[in-house]
């Protein structure tokens, strides 16, 4: 990797290199495991409606017959297209084509970011291609965006955002980049709407904090191309509220916005400490460049790099940590910007530029010192995965084994980059830049290859058995006894199953069911009609 390139020879095939091969990730084991509580089975069954068109208007989503109103159909129109592609009418369809569409628009984010980061900085072909590669390797960045779920495709939508209004600046195409941030805001209406408030938000403060809005060539094509741009998601929610009436502000207020930042859900007990801890579990091996970065944008703020990586951190975390509700996947917007700051002082320490090159205008990292020990660090971290590797032989660390193969690849990526990262030539520096990642790249392979990667599965009881033993005993309404309901029980049973409340009926359950006529059992559960 090499800084200081002129600004015609940006990495285009390299960055396309690297979005193909998150796209290889992504499917790795794809559709080897089921879906999952709440938001994959959950919007799995609103696109399925979708595809058979149950909803009482066109382009409106439902779930289980009745409005949905959680989100927009944005994403579930995607998924049904492609279950209308791959599954006959009459199929429940794979694991594999719901996550497919999220999957591969999910990977876009790789080279956008890159691309995002060419702009910020012109020249910086080590800095374009370092923000790619963290994105890449990030495992919350990869496991989510393979998931059924809105976020990673929101998380591209975004960047591309930020990247159609940051080319408005000198631009001689003004109203097609003022369509492009148009079309990805009505993106962004259309998958998690509120979002866009935010993001929106970081882009203006940026905009305003640098003045860019000055340097436009022609603010009016500009304002007429992102007028133009909102059409499509703006028309949505319009006829959502045509059709809904009042039922359509829940979107925004009732199970949007209103309930994340006024009721405290499940799994919110730590308040804003869940995405601190997201952050600090999800972004290694580089979240120790993070401190480093953020000193040194703020002495370097007079930077384009600067002014639009500081404004999107700050206020997507203002945003994100004051929310009641608090979920993993809420933090998944800050990798964006974490990855725009950290990425440039990657480049650095394989570059190593003299500190007699810096000038007022642009300044030394902090800490130089203690930045250039980071390599030592890694290094160590990984002789200590290989440590815990060979543990996992012994009977002392016997359940460390299912994470073996993860430890050691790991371990020889992170201490191999590392070591060479120290070394005083440049080629081998990089060498270190690439063993550190494809330690990562490796080990987020494995883990898409084996059951480990959908963790949350493993928190309660399978439901494909008792989903099977609903869908062979055909009859009247069944109920769930002793749990909530689930929606991936709802999505396998091809029914829904609501919480047992009370009263005679046909009822599953895991426990004995005295006085009630068995209809069928599978392995502890039974479904007994009681009368």
């Amino acid at each position: 990797m090499r800084s200081g390139s002129a600004p015609d020879a940006a990495p285009w095939i390299a960055l396309v290199a690297l979005g193909s091969a998150a796209a290889v990730l992504a499917l790795i084991g794809l559709g080897d495991l089921p879906l999952r509580d709440f938001d994959e089975a959950t919007v799995a069954r609103v696109a399925l409606e979708l595809r058979h068109g149950l909803g009482e208007a066109p382009l409106l989503p439902t779930l289980w017959d009745q409005p949905y109103l959680n989100k927009a159909p944005g994403l579930h129109s995607l998924i049904a297209l492609v279950i209308g592609a791959t599954t006959q009418h009459n199929q429940l369809p794979s694991e594999w084509t719901i996550r497919l569409a999220p999957a591969l628009l999910s990977c876009l984010v790789v080279p956008l970011g890159g691309w995002l980061q060419w702009v910020l900085r012109p020249g910086d072909r080590s800095s374009a291609l370092a923000t790619s590669v963290i994105l890449m390797t990030l495992l919350p960045v990869a496991r989510h965006g393979r998931l059924a779920m809105l976020d990673g495709t929101q998380l591209t939508a975004m960047a591309l955002l930020w990247l159609a209004l940051l080319q408005l600046n000198g631009s001689r195409t003004s109203a097609l980049w003022g369509g492009v941030a148009g079309l990805m805001a009505s993106a962004m209406l259309l998958l998690k709407a509120p979002l866009l408030v935010p993001a929106a938000v970081a882009a203006g403060l940026a905009l305003a904090w640098g003045q860019e809005w000055r340097r436009w060539n022609n603010r009016s094509a500009a304002l007429l191309g992102m007028l133009l741009g909102l059409t499509p998601g703006i028309g949505w929610h319009l006829w959502h509220a045509h059709i809904r009436g009042s039922e359509a502000l829940w979107l925004w207020g009732g199970d949007g916005a209103g309930r994340v930042l006024l009721d405290a859900g499940e799994g919110s007990d730590l308040g804003w400490r869940v995405p601190m801890i997201e952050v600090l579990e999800g972004g290694w091996p580089w979240l120790p460049l993070l401190p480093f970065a953020l000193v040194w944008a703020w002495r370097w703020r007079q930077s384009r790099w600067s002014r639009w990586s500081l404004a999107c951190l700050i206020t997507l975390g203002g945003a994100i940590l004051p929310l009641r509700t608090q979920l993993p996947w809420y933090s998944h917007p800050l990798w964006l910007p974490i990855a725009l700051l950290c990425a440039p002082l990657l480049a650095l320490l394989v570059e190593r530029p003299s500190s007699s090159s810096n000038s007022p205008g642009n300044p030394q990292p902090p800490w130089r010192w203690l930045l250039m020990q980071l390599p030592l660090f890694w290094s160590g971290l990984g002789l200590l995965l290989l440590l815990l590797w060979l543990s996992s032989f012994s009977s002392i660390g016997s359940s460390l084994g299912p994470y073996r193969d993860l430890a050691v690849v790991l371990g020889l990526g992170w201490s191999g980059g590392g070591w060479w990262l120290r070394s005083g030539a440049p080629q081998r520096r990089r060498l270190g830049v690439i063993s550190l990642s494809c330690g990562n790249v490796a080990a987020l392979a494995l883990l898409f290859h084996s059951p480990l990667w959908l963790w949350e599965l493993n928190e309660t009881w399978p439901v494909q058995p008792v989903a099977a033993l609903a869908r062979a005993n055909p009859g009247g309404e069944i109920r769930l006894k002793g749990y909530d309901e689930r929606p991936s029980l709802n999505w396998y049973a091809e029914q829904r199953i609501q919480r047992f409340k009370g009263g005679p009926g046909r009822r599953l359950s895991d426990k004995l069911q005295k006085d009630c006529i068995t209809e069928g059992q599978a392995g502890r559960w039974t479904l007994a009609n009681c009368r």
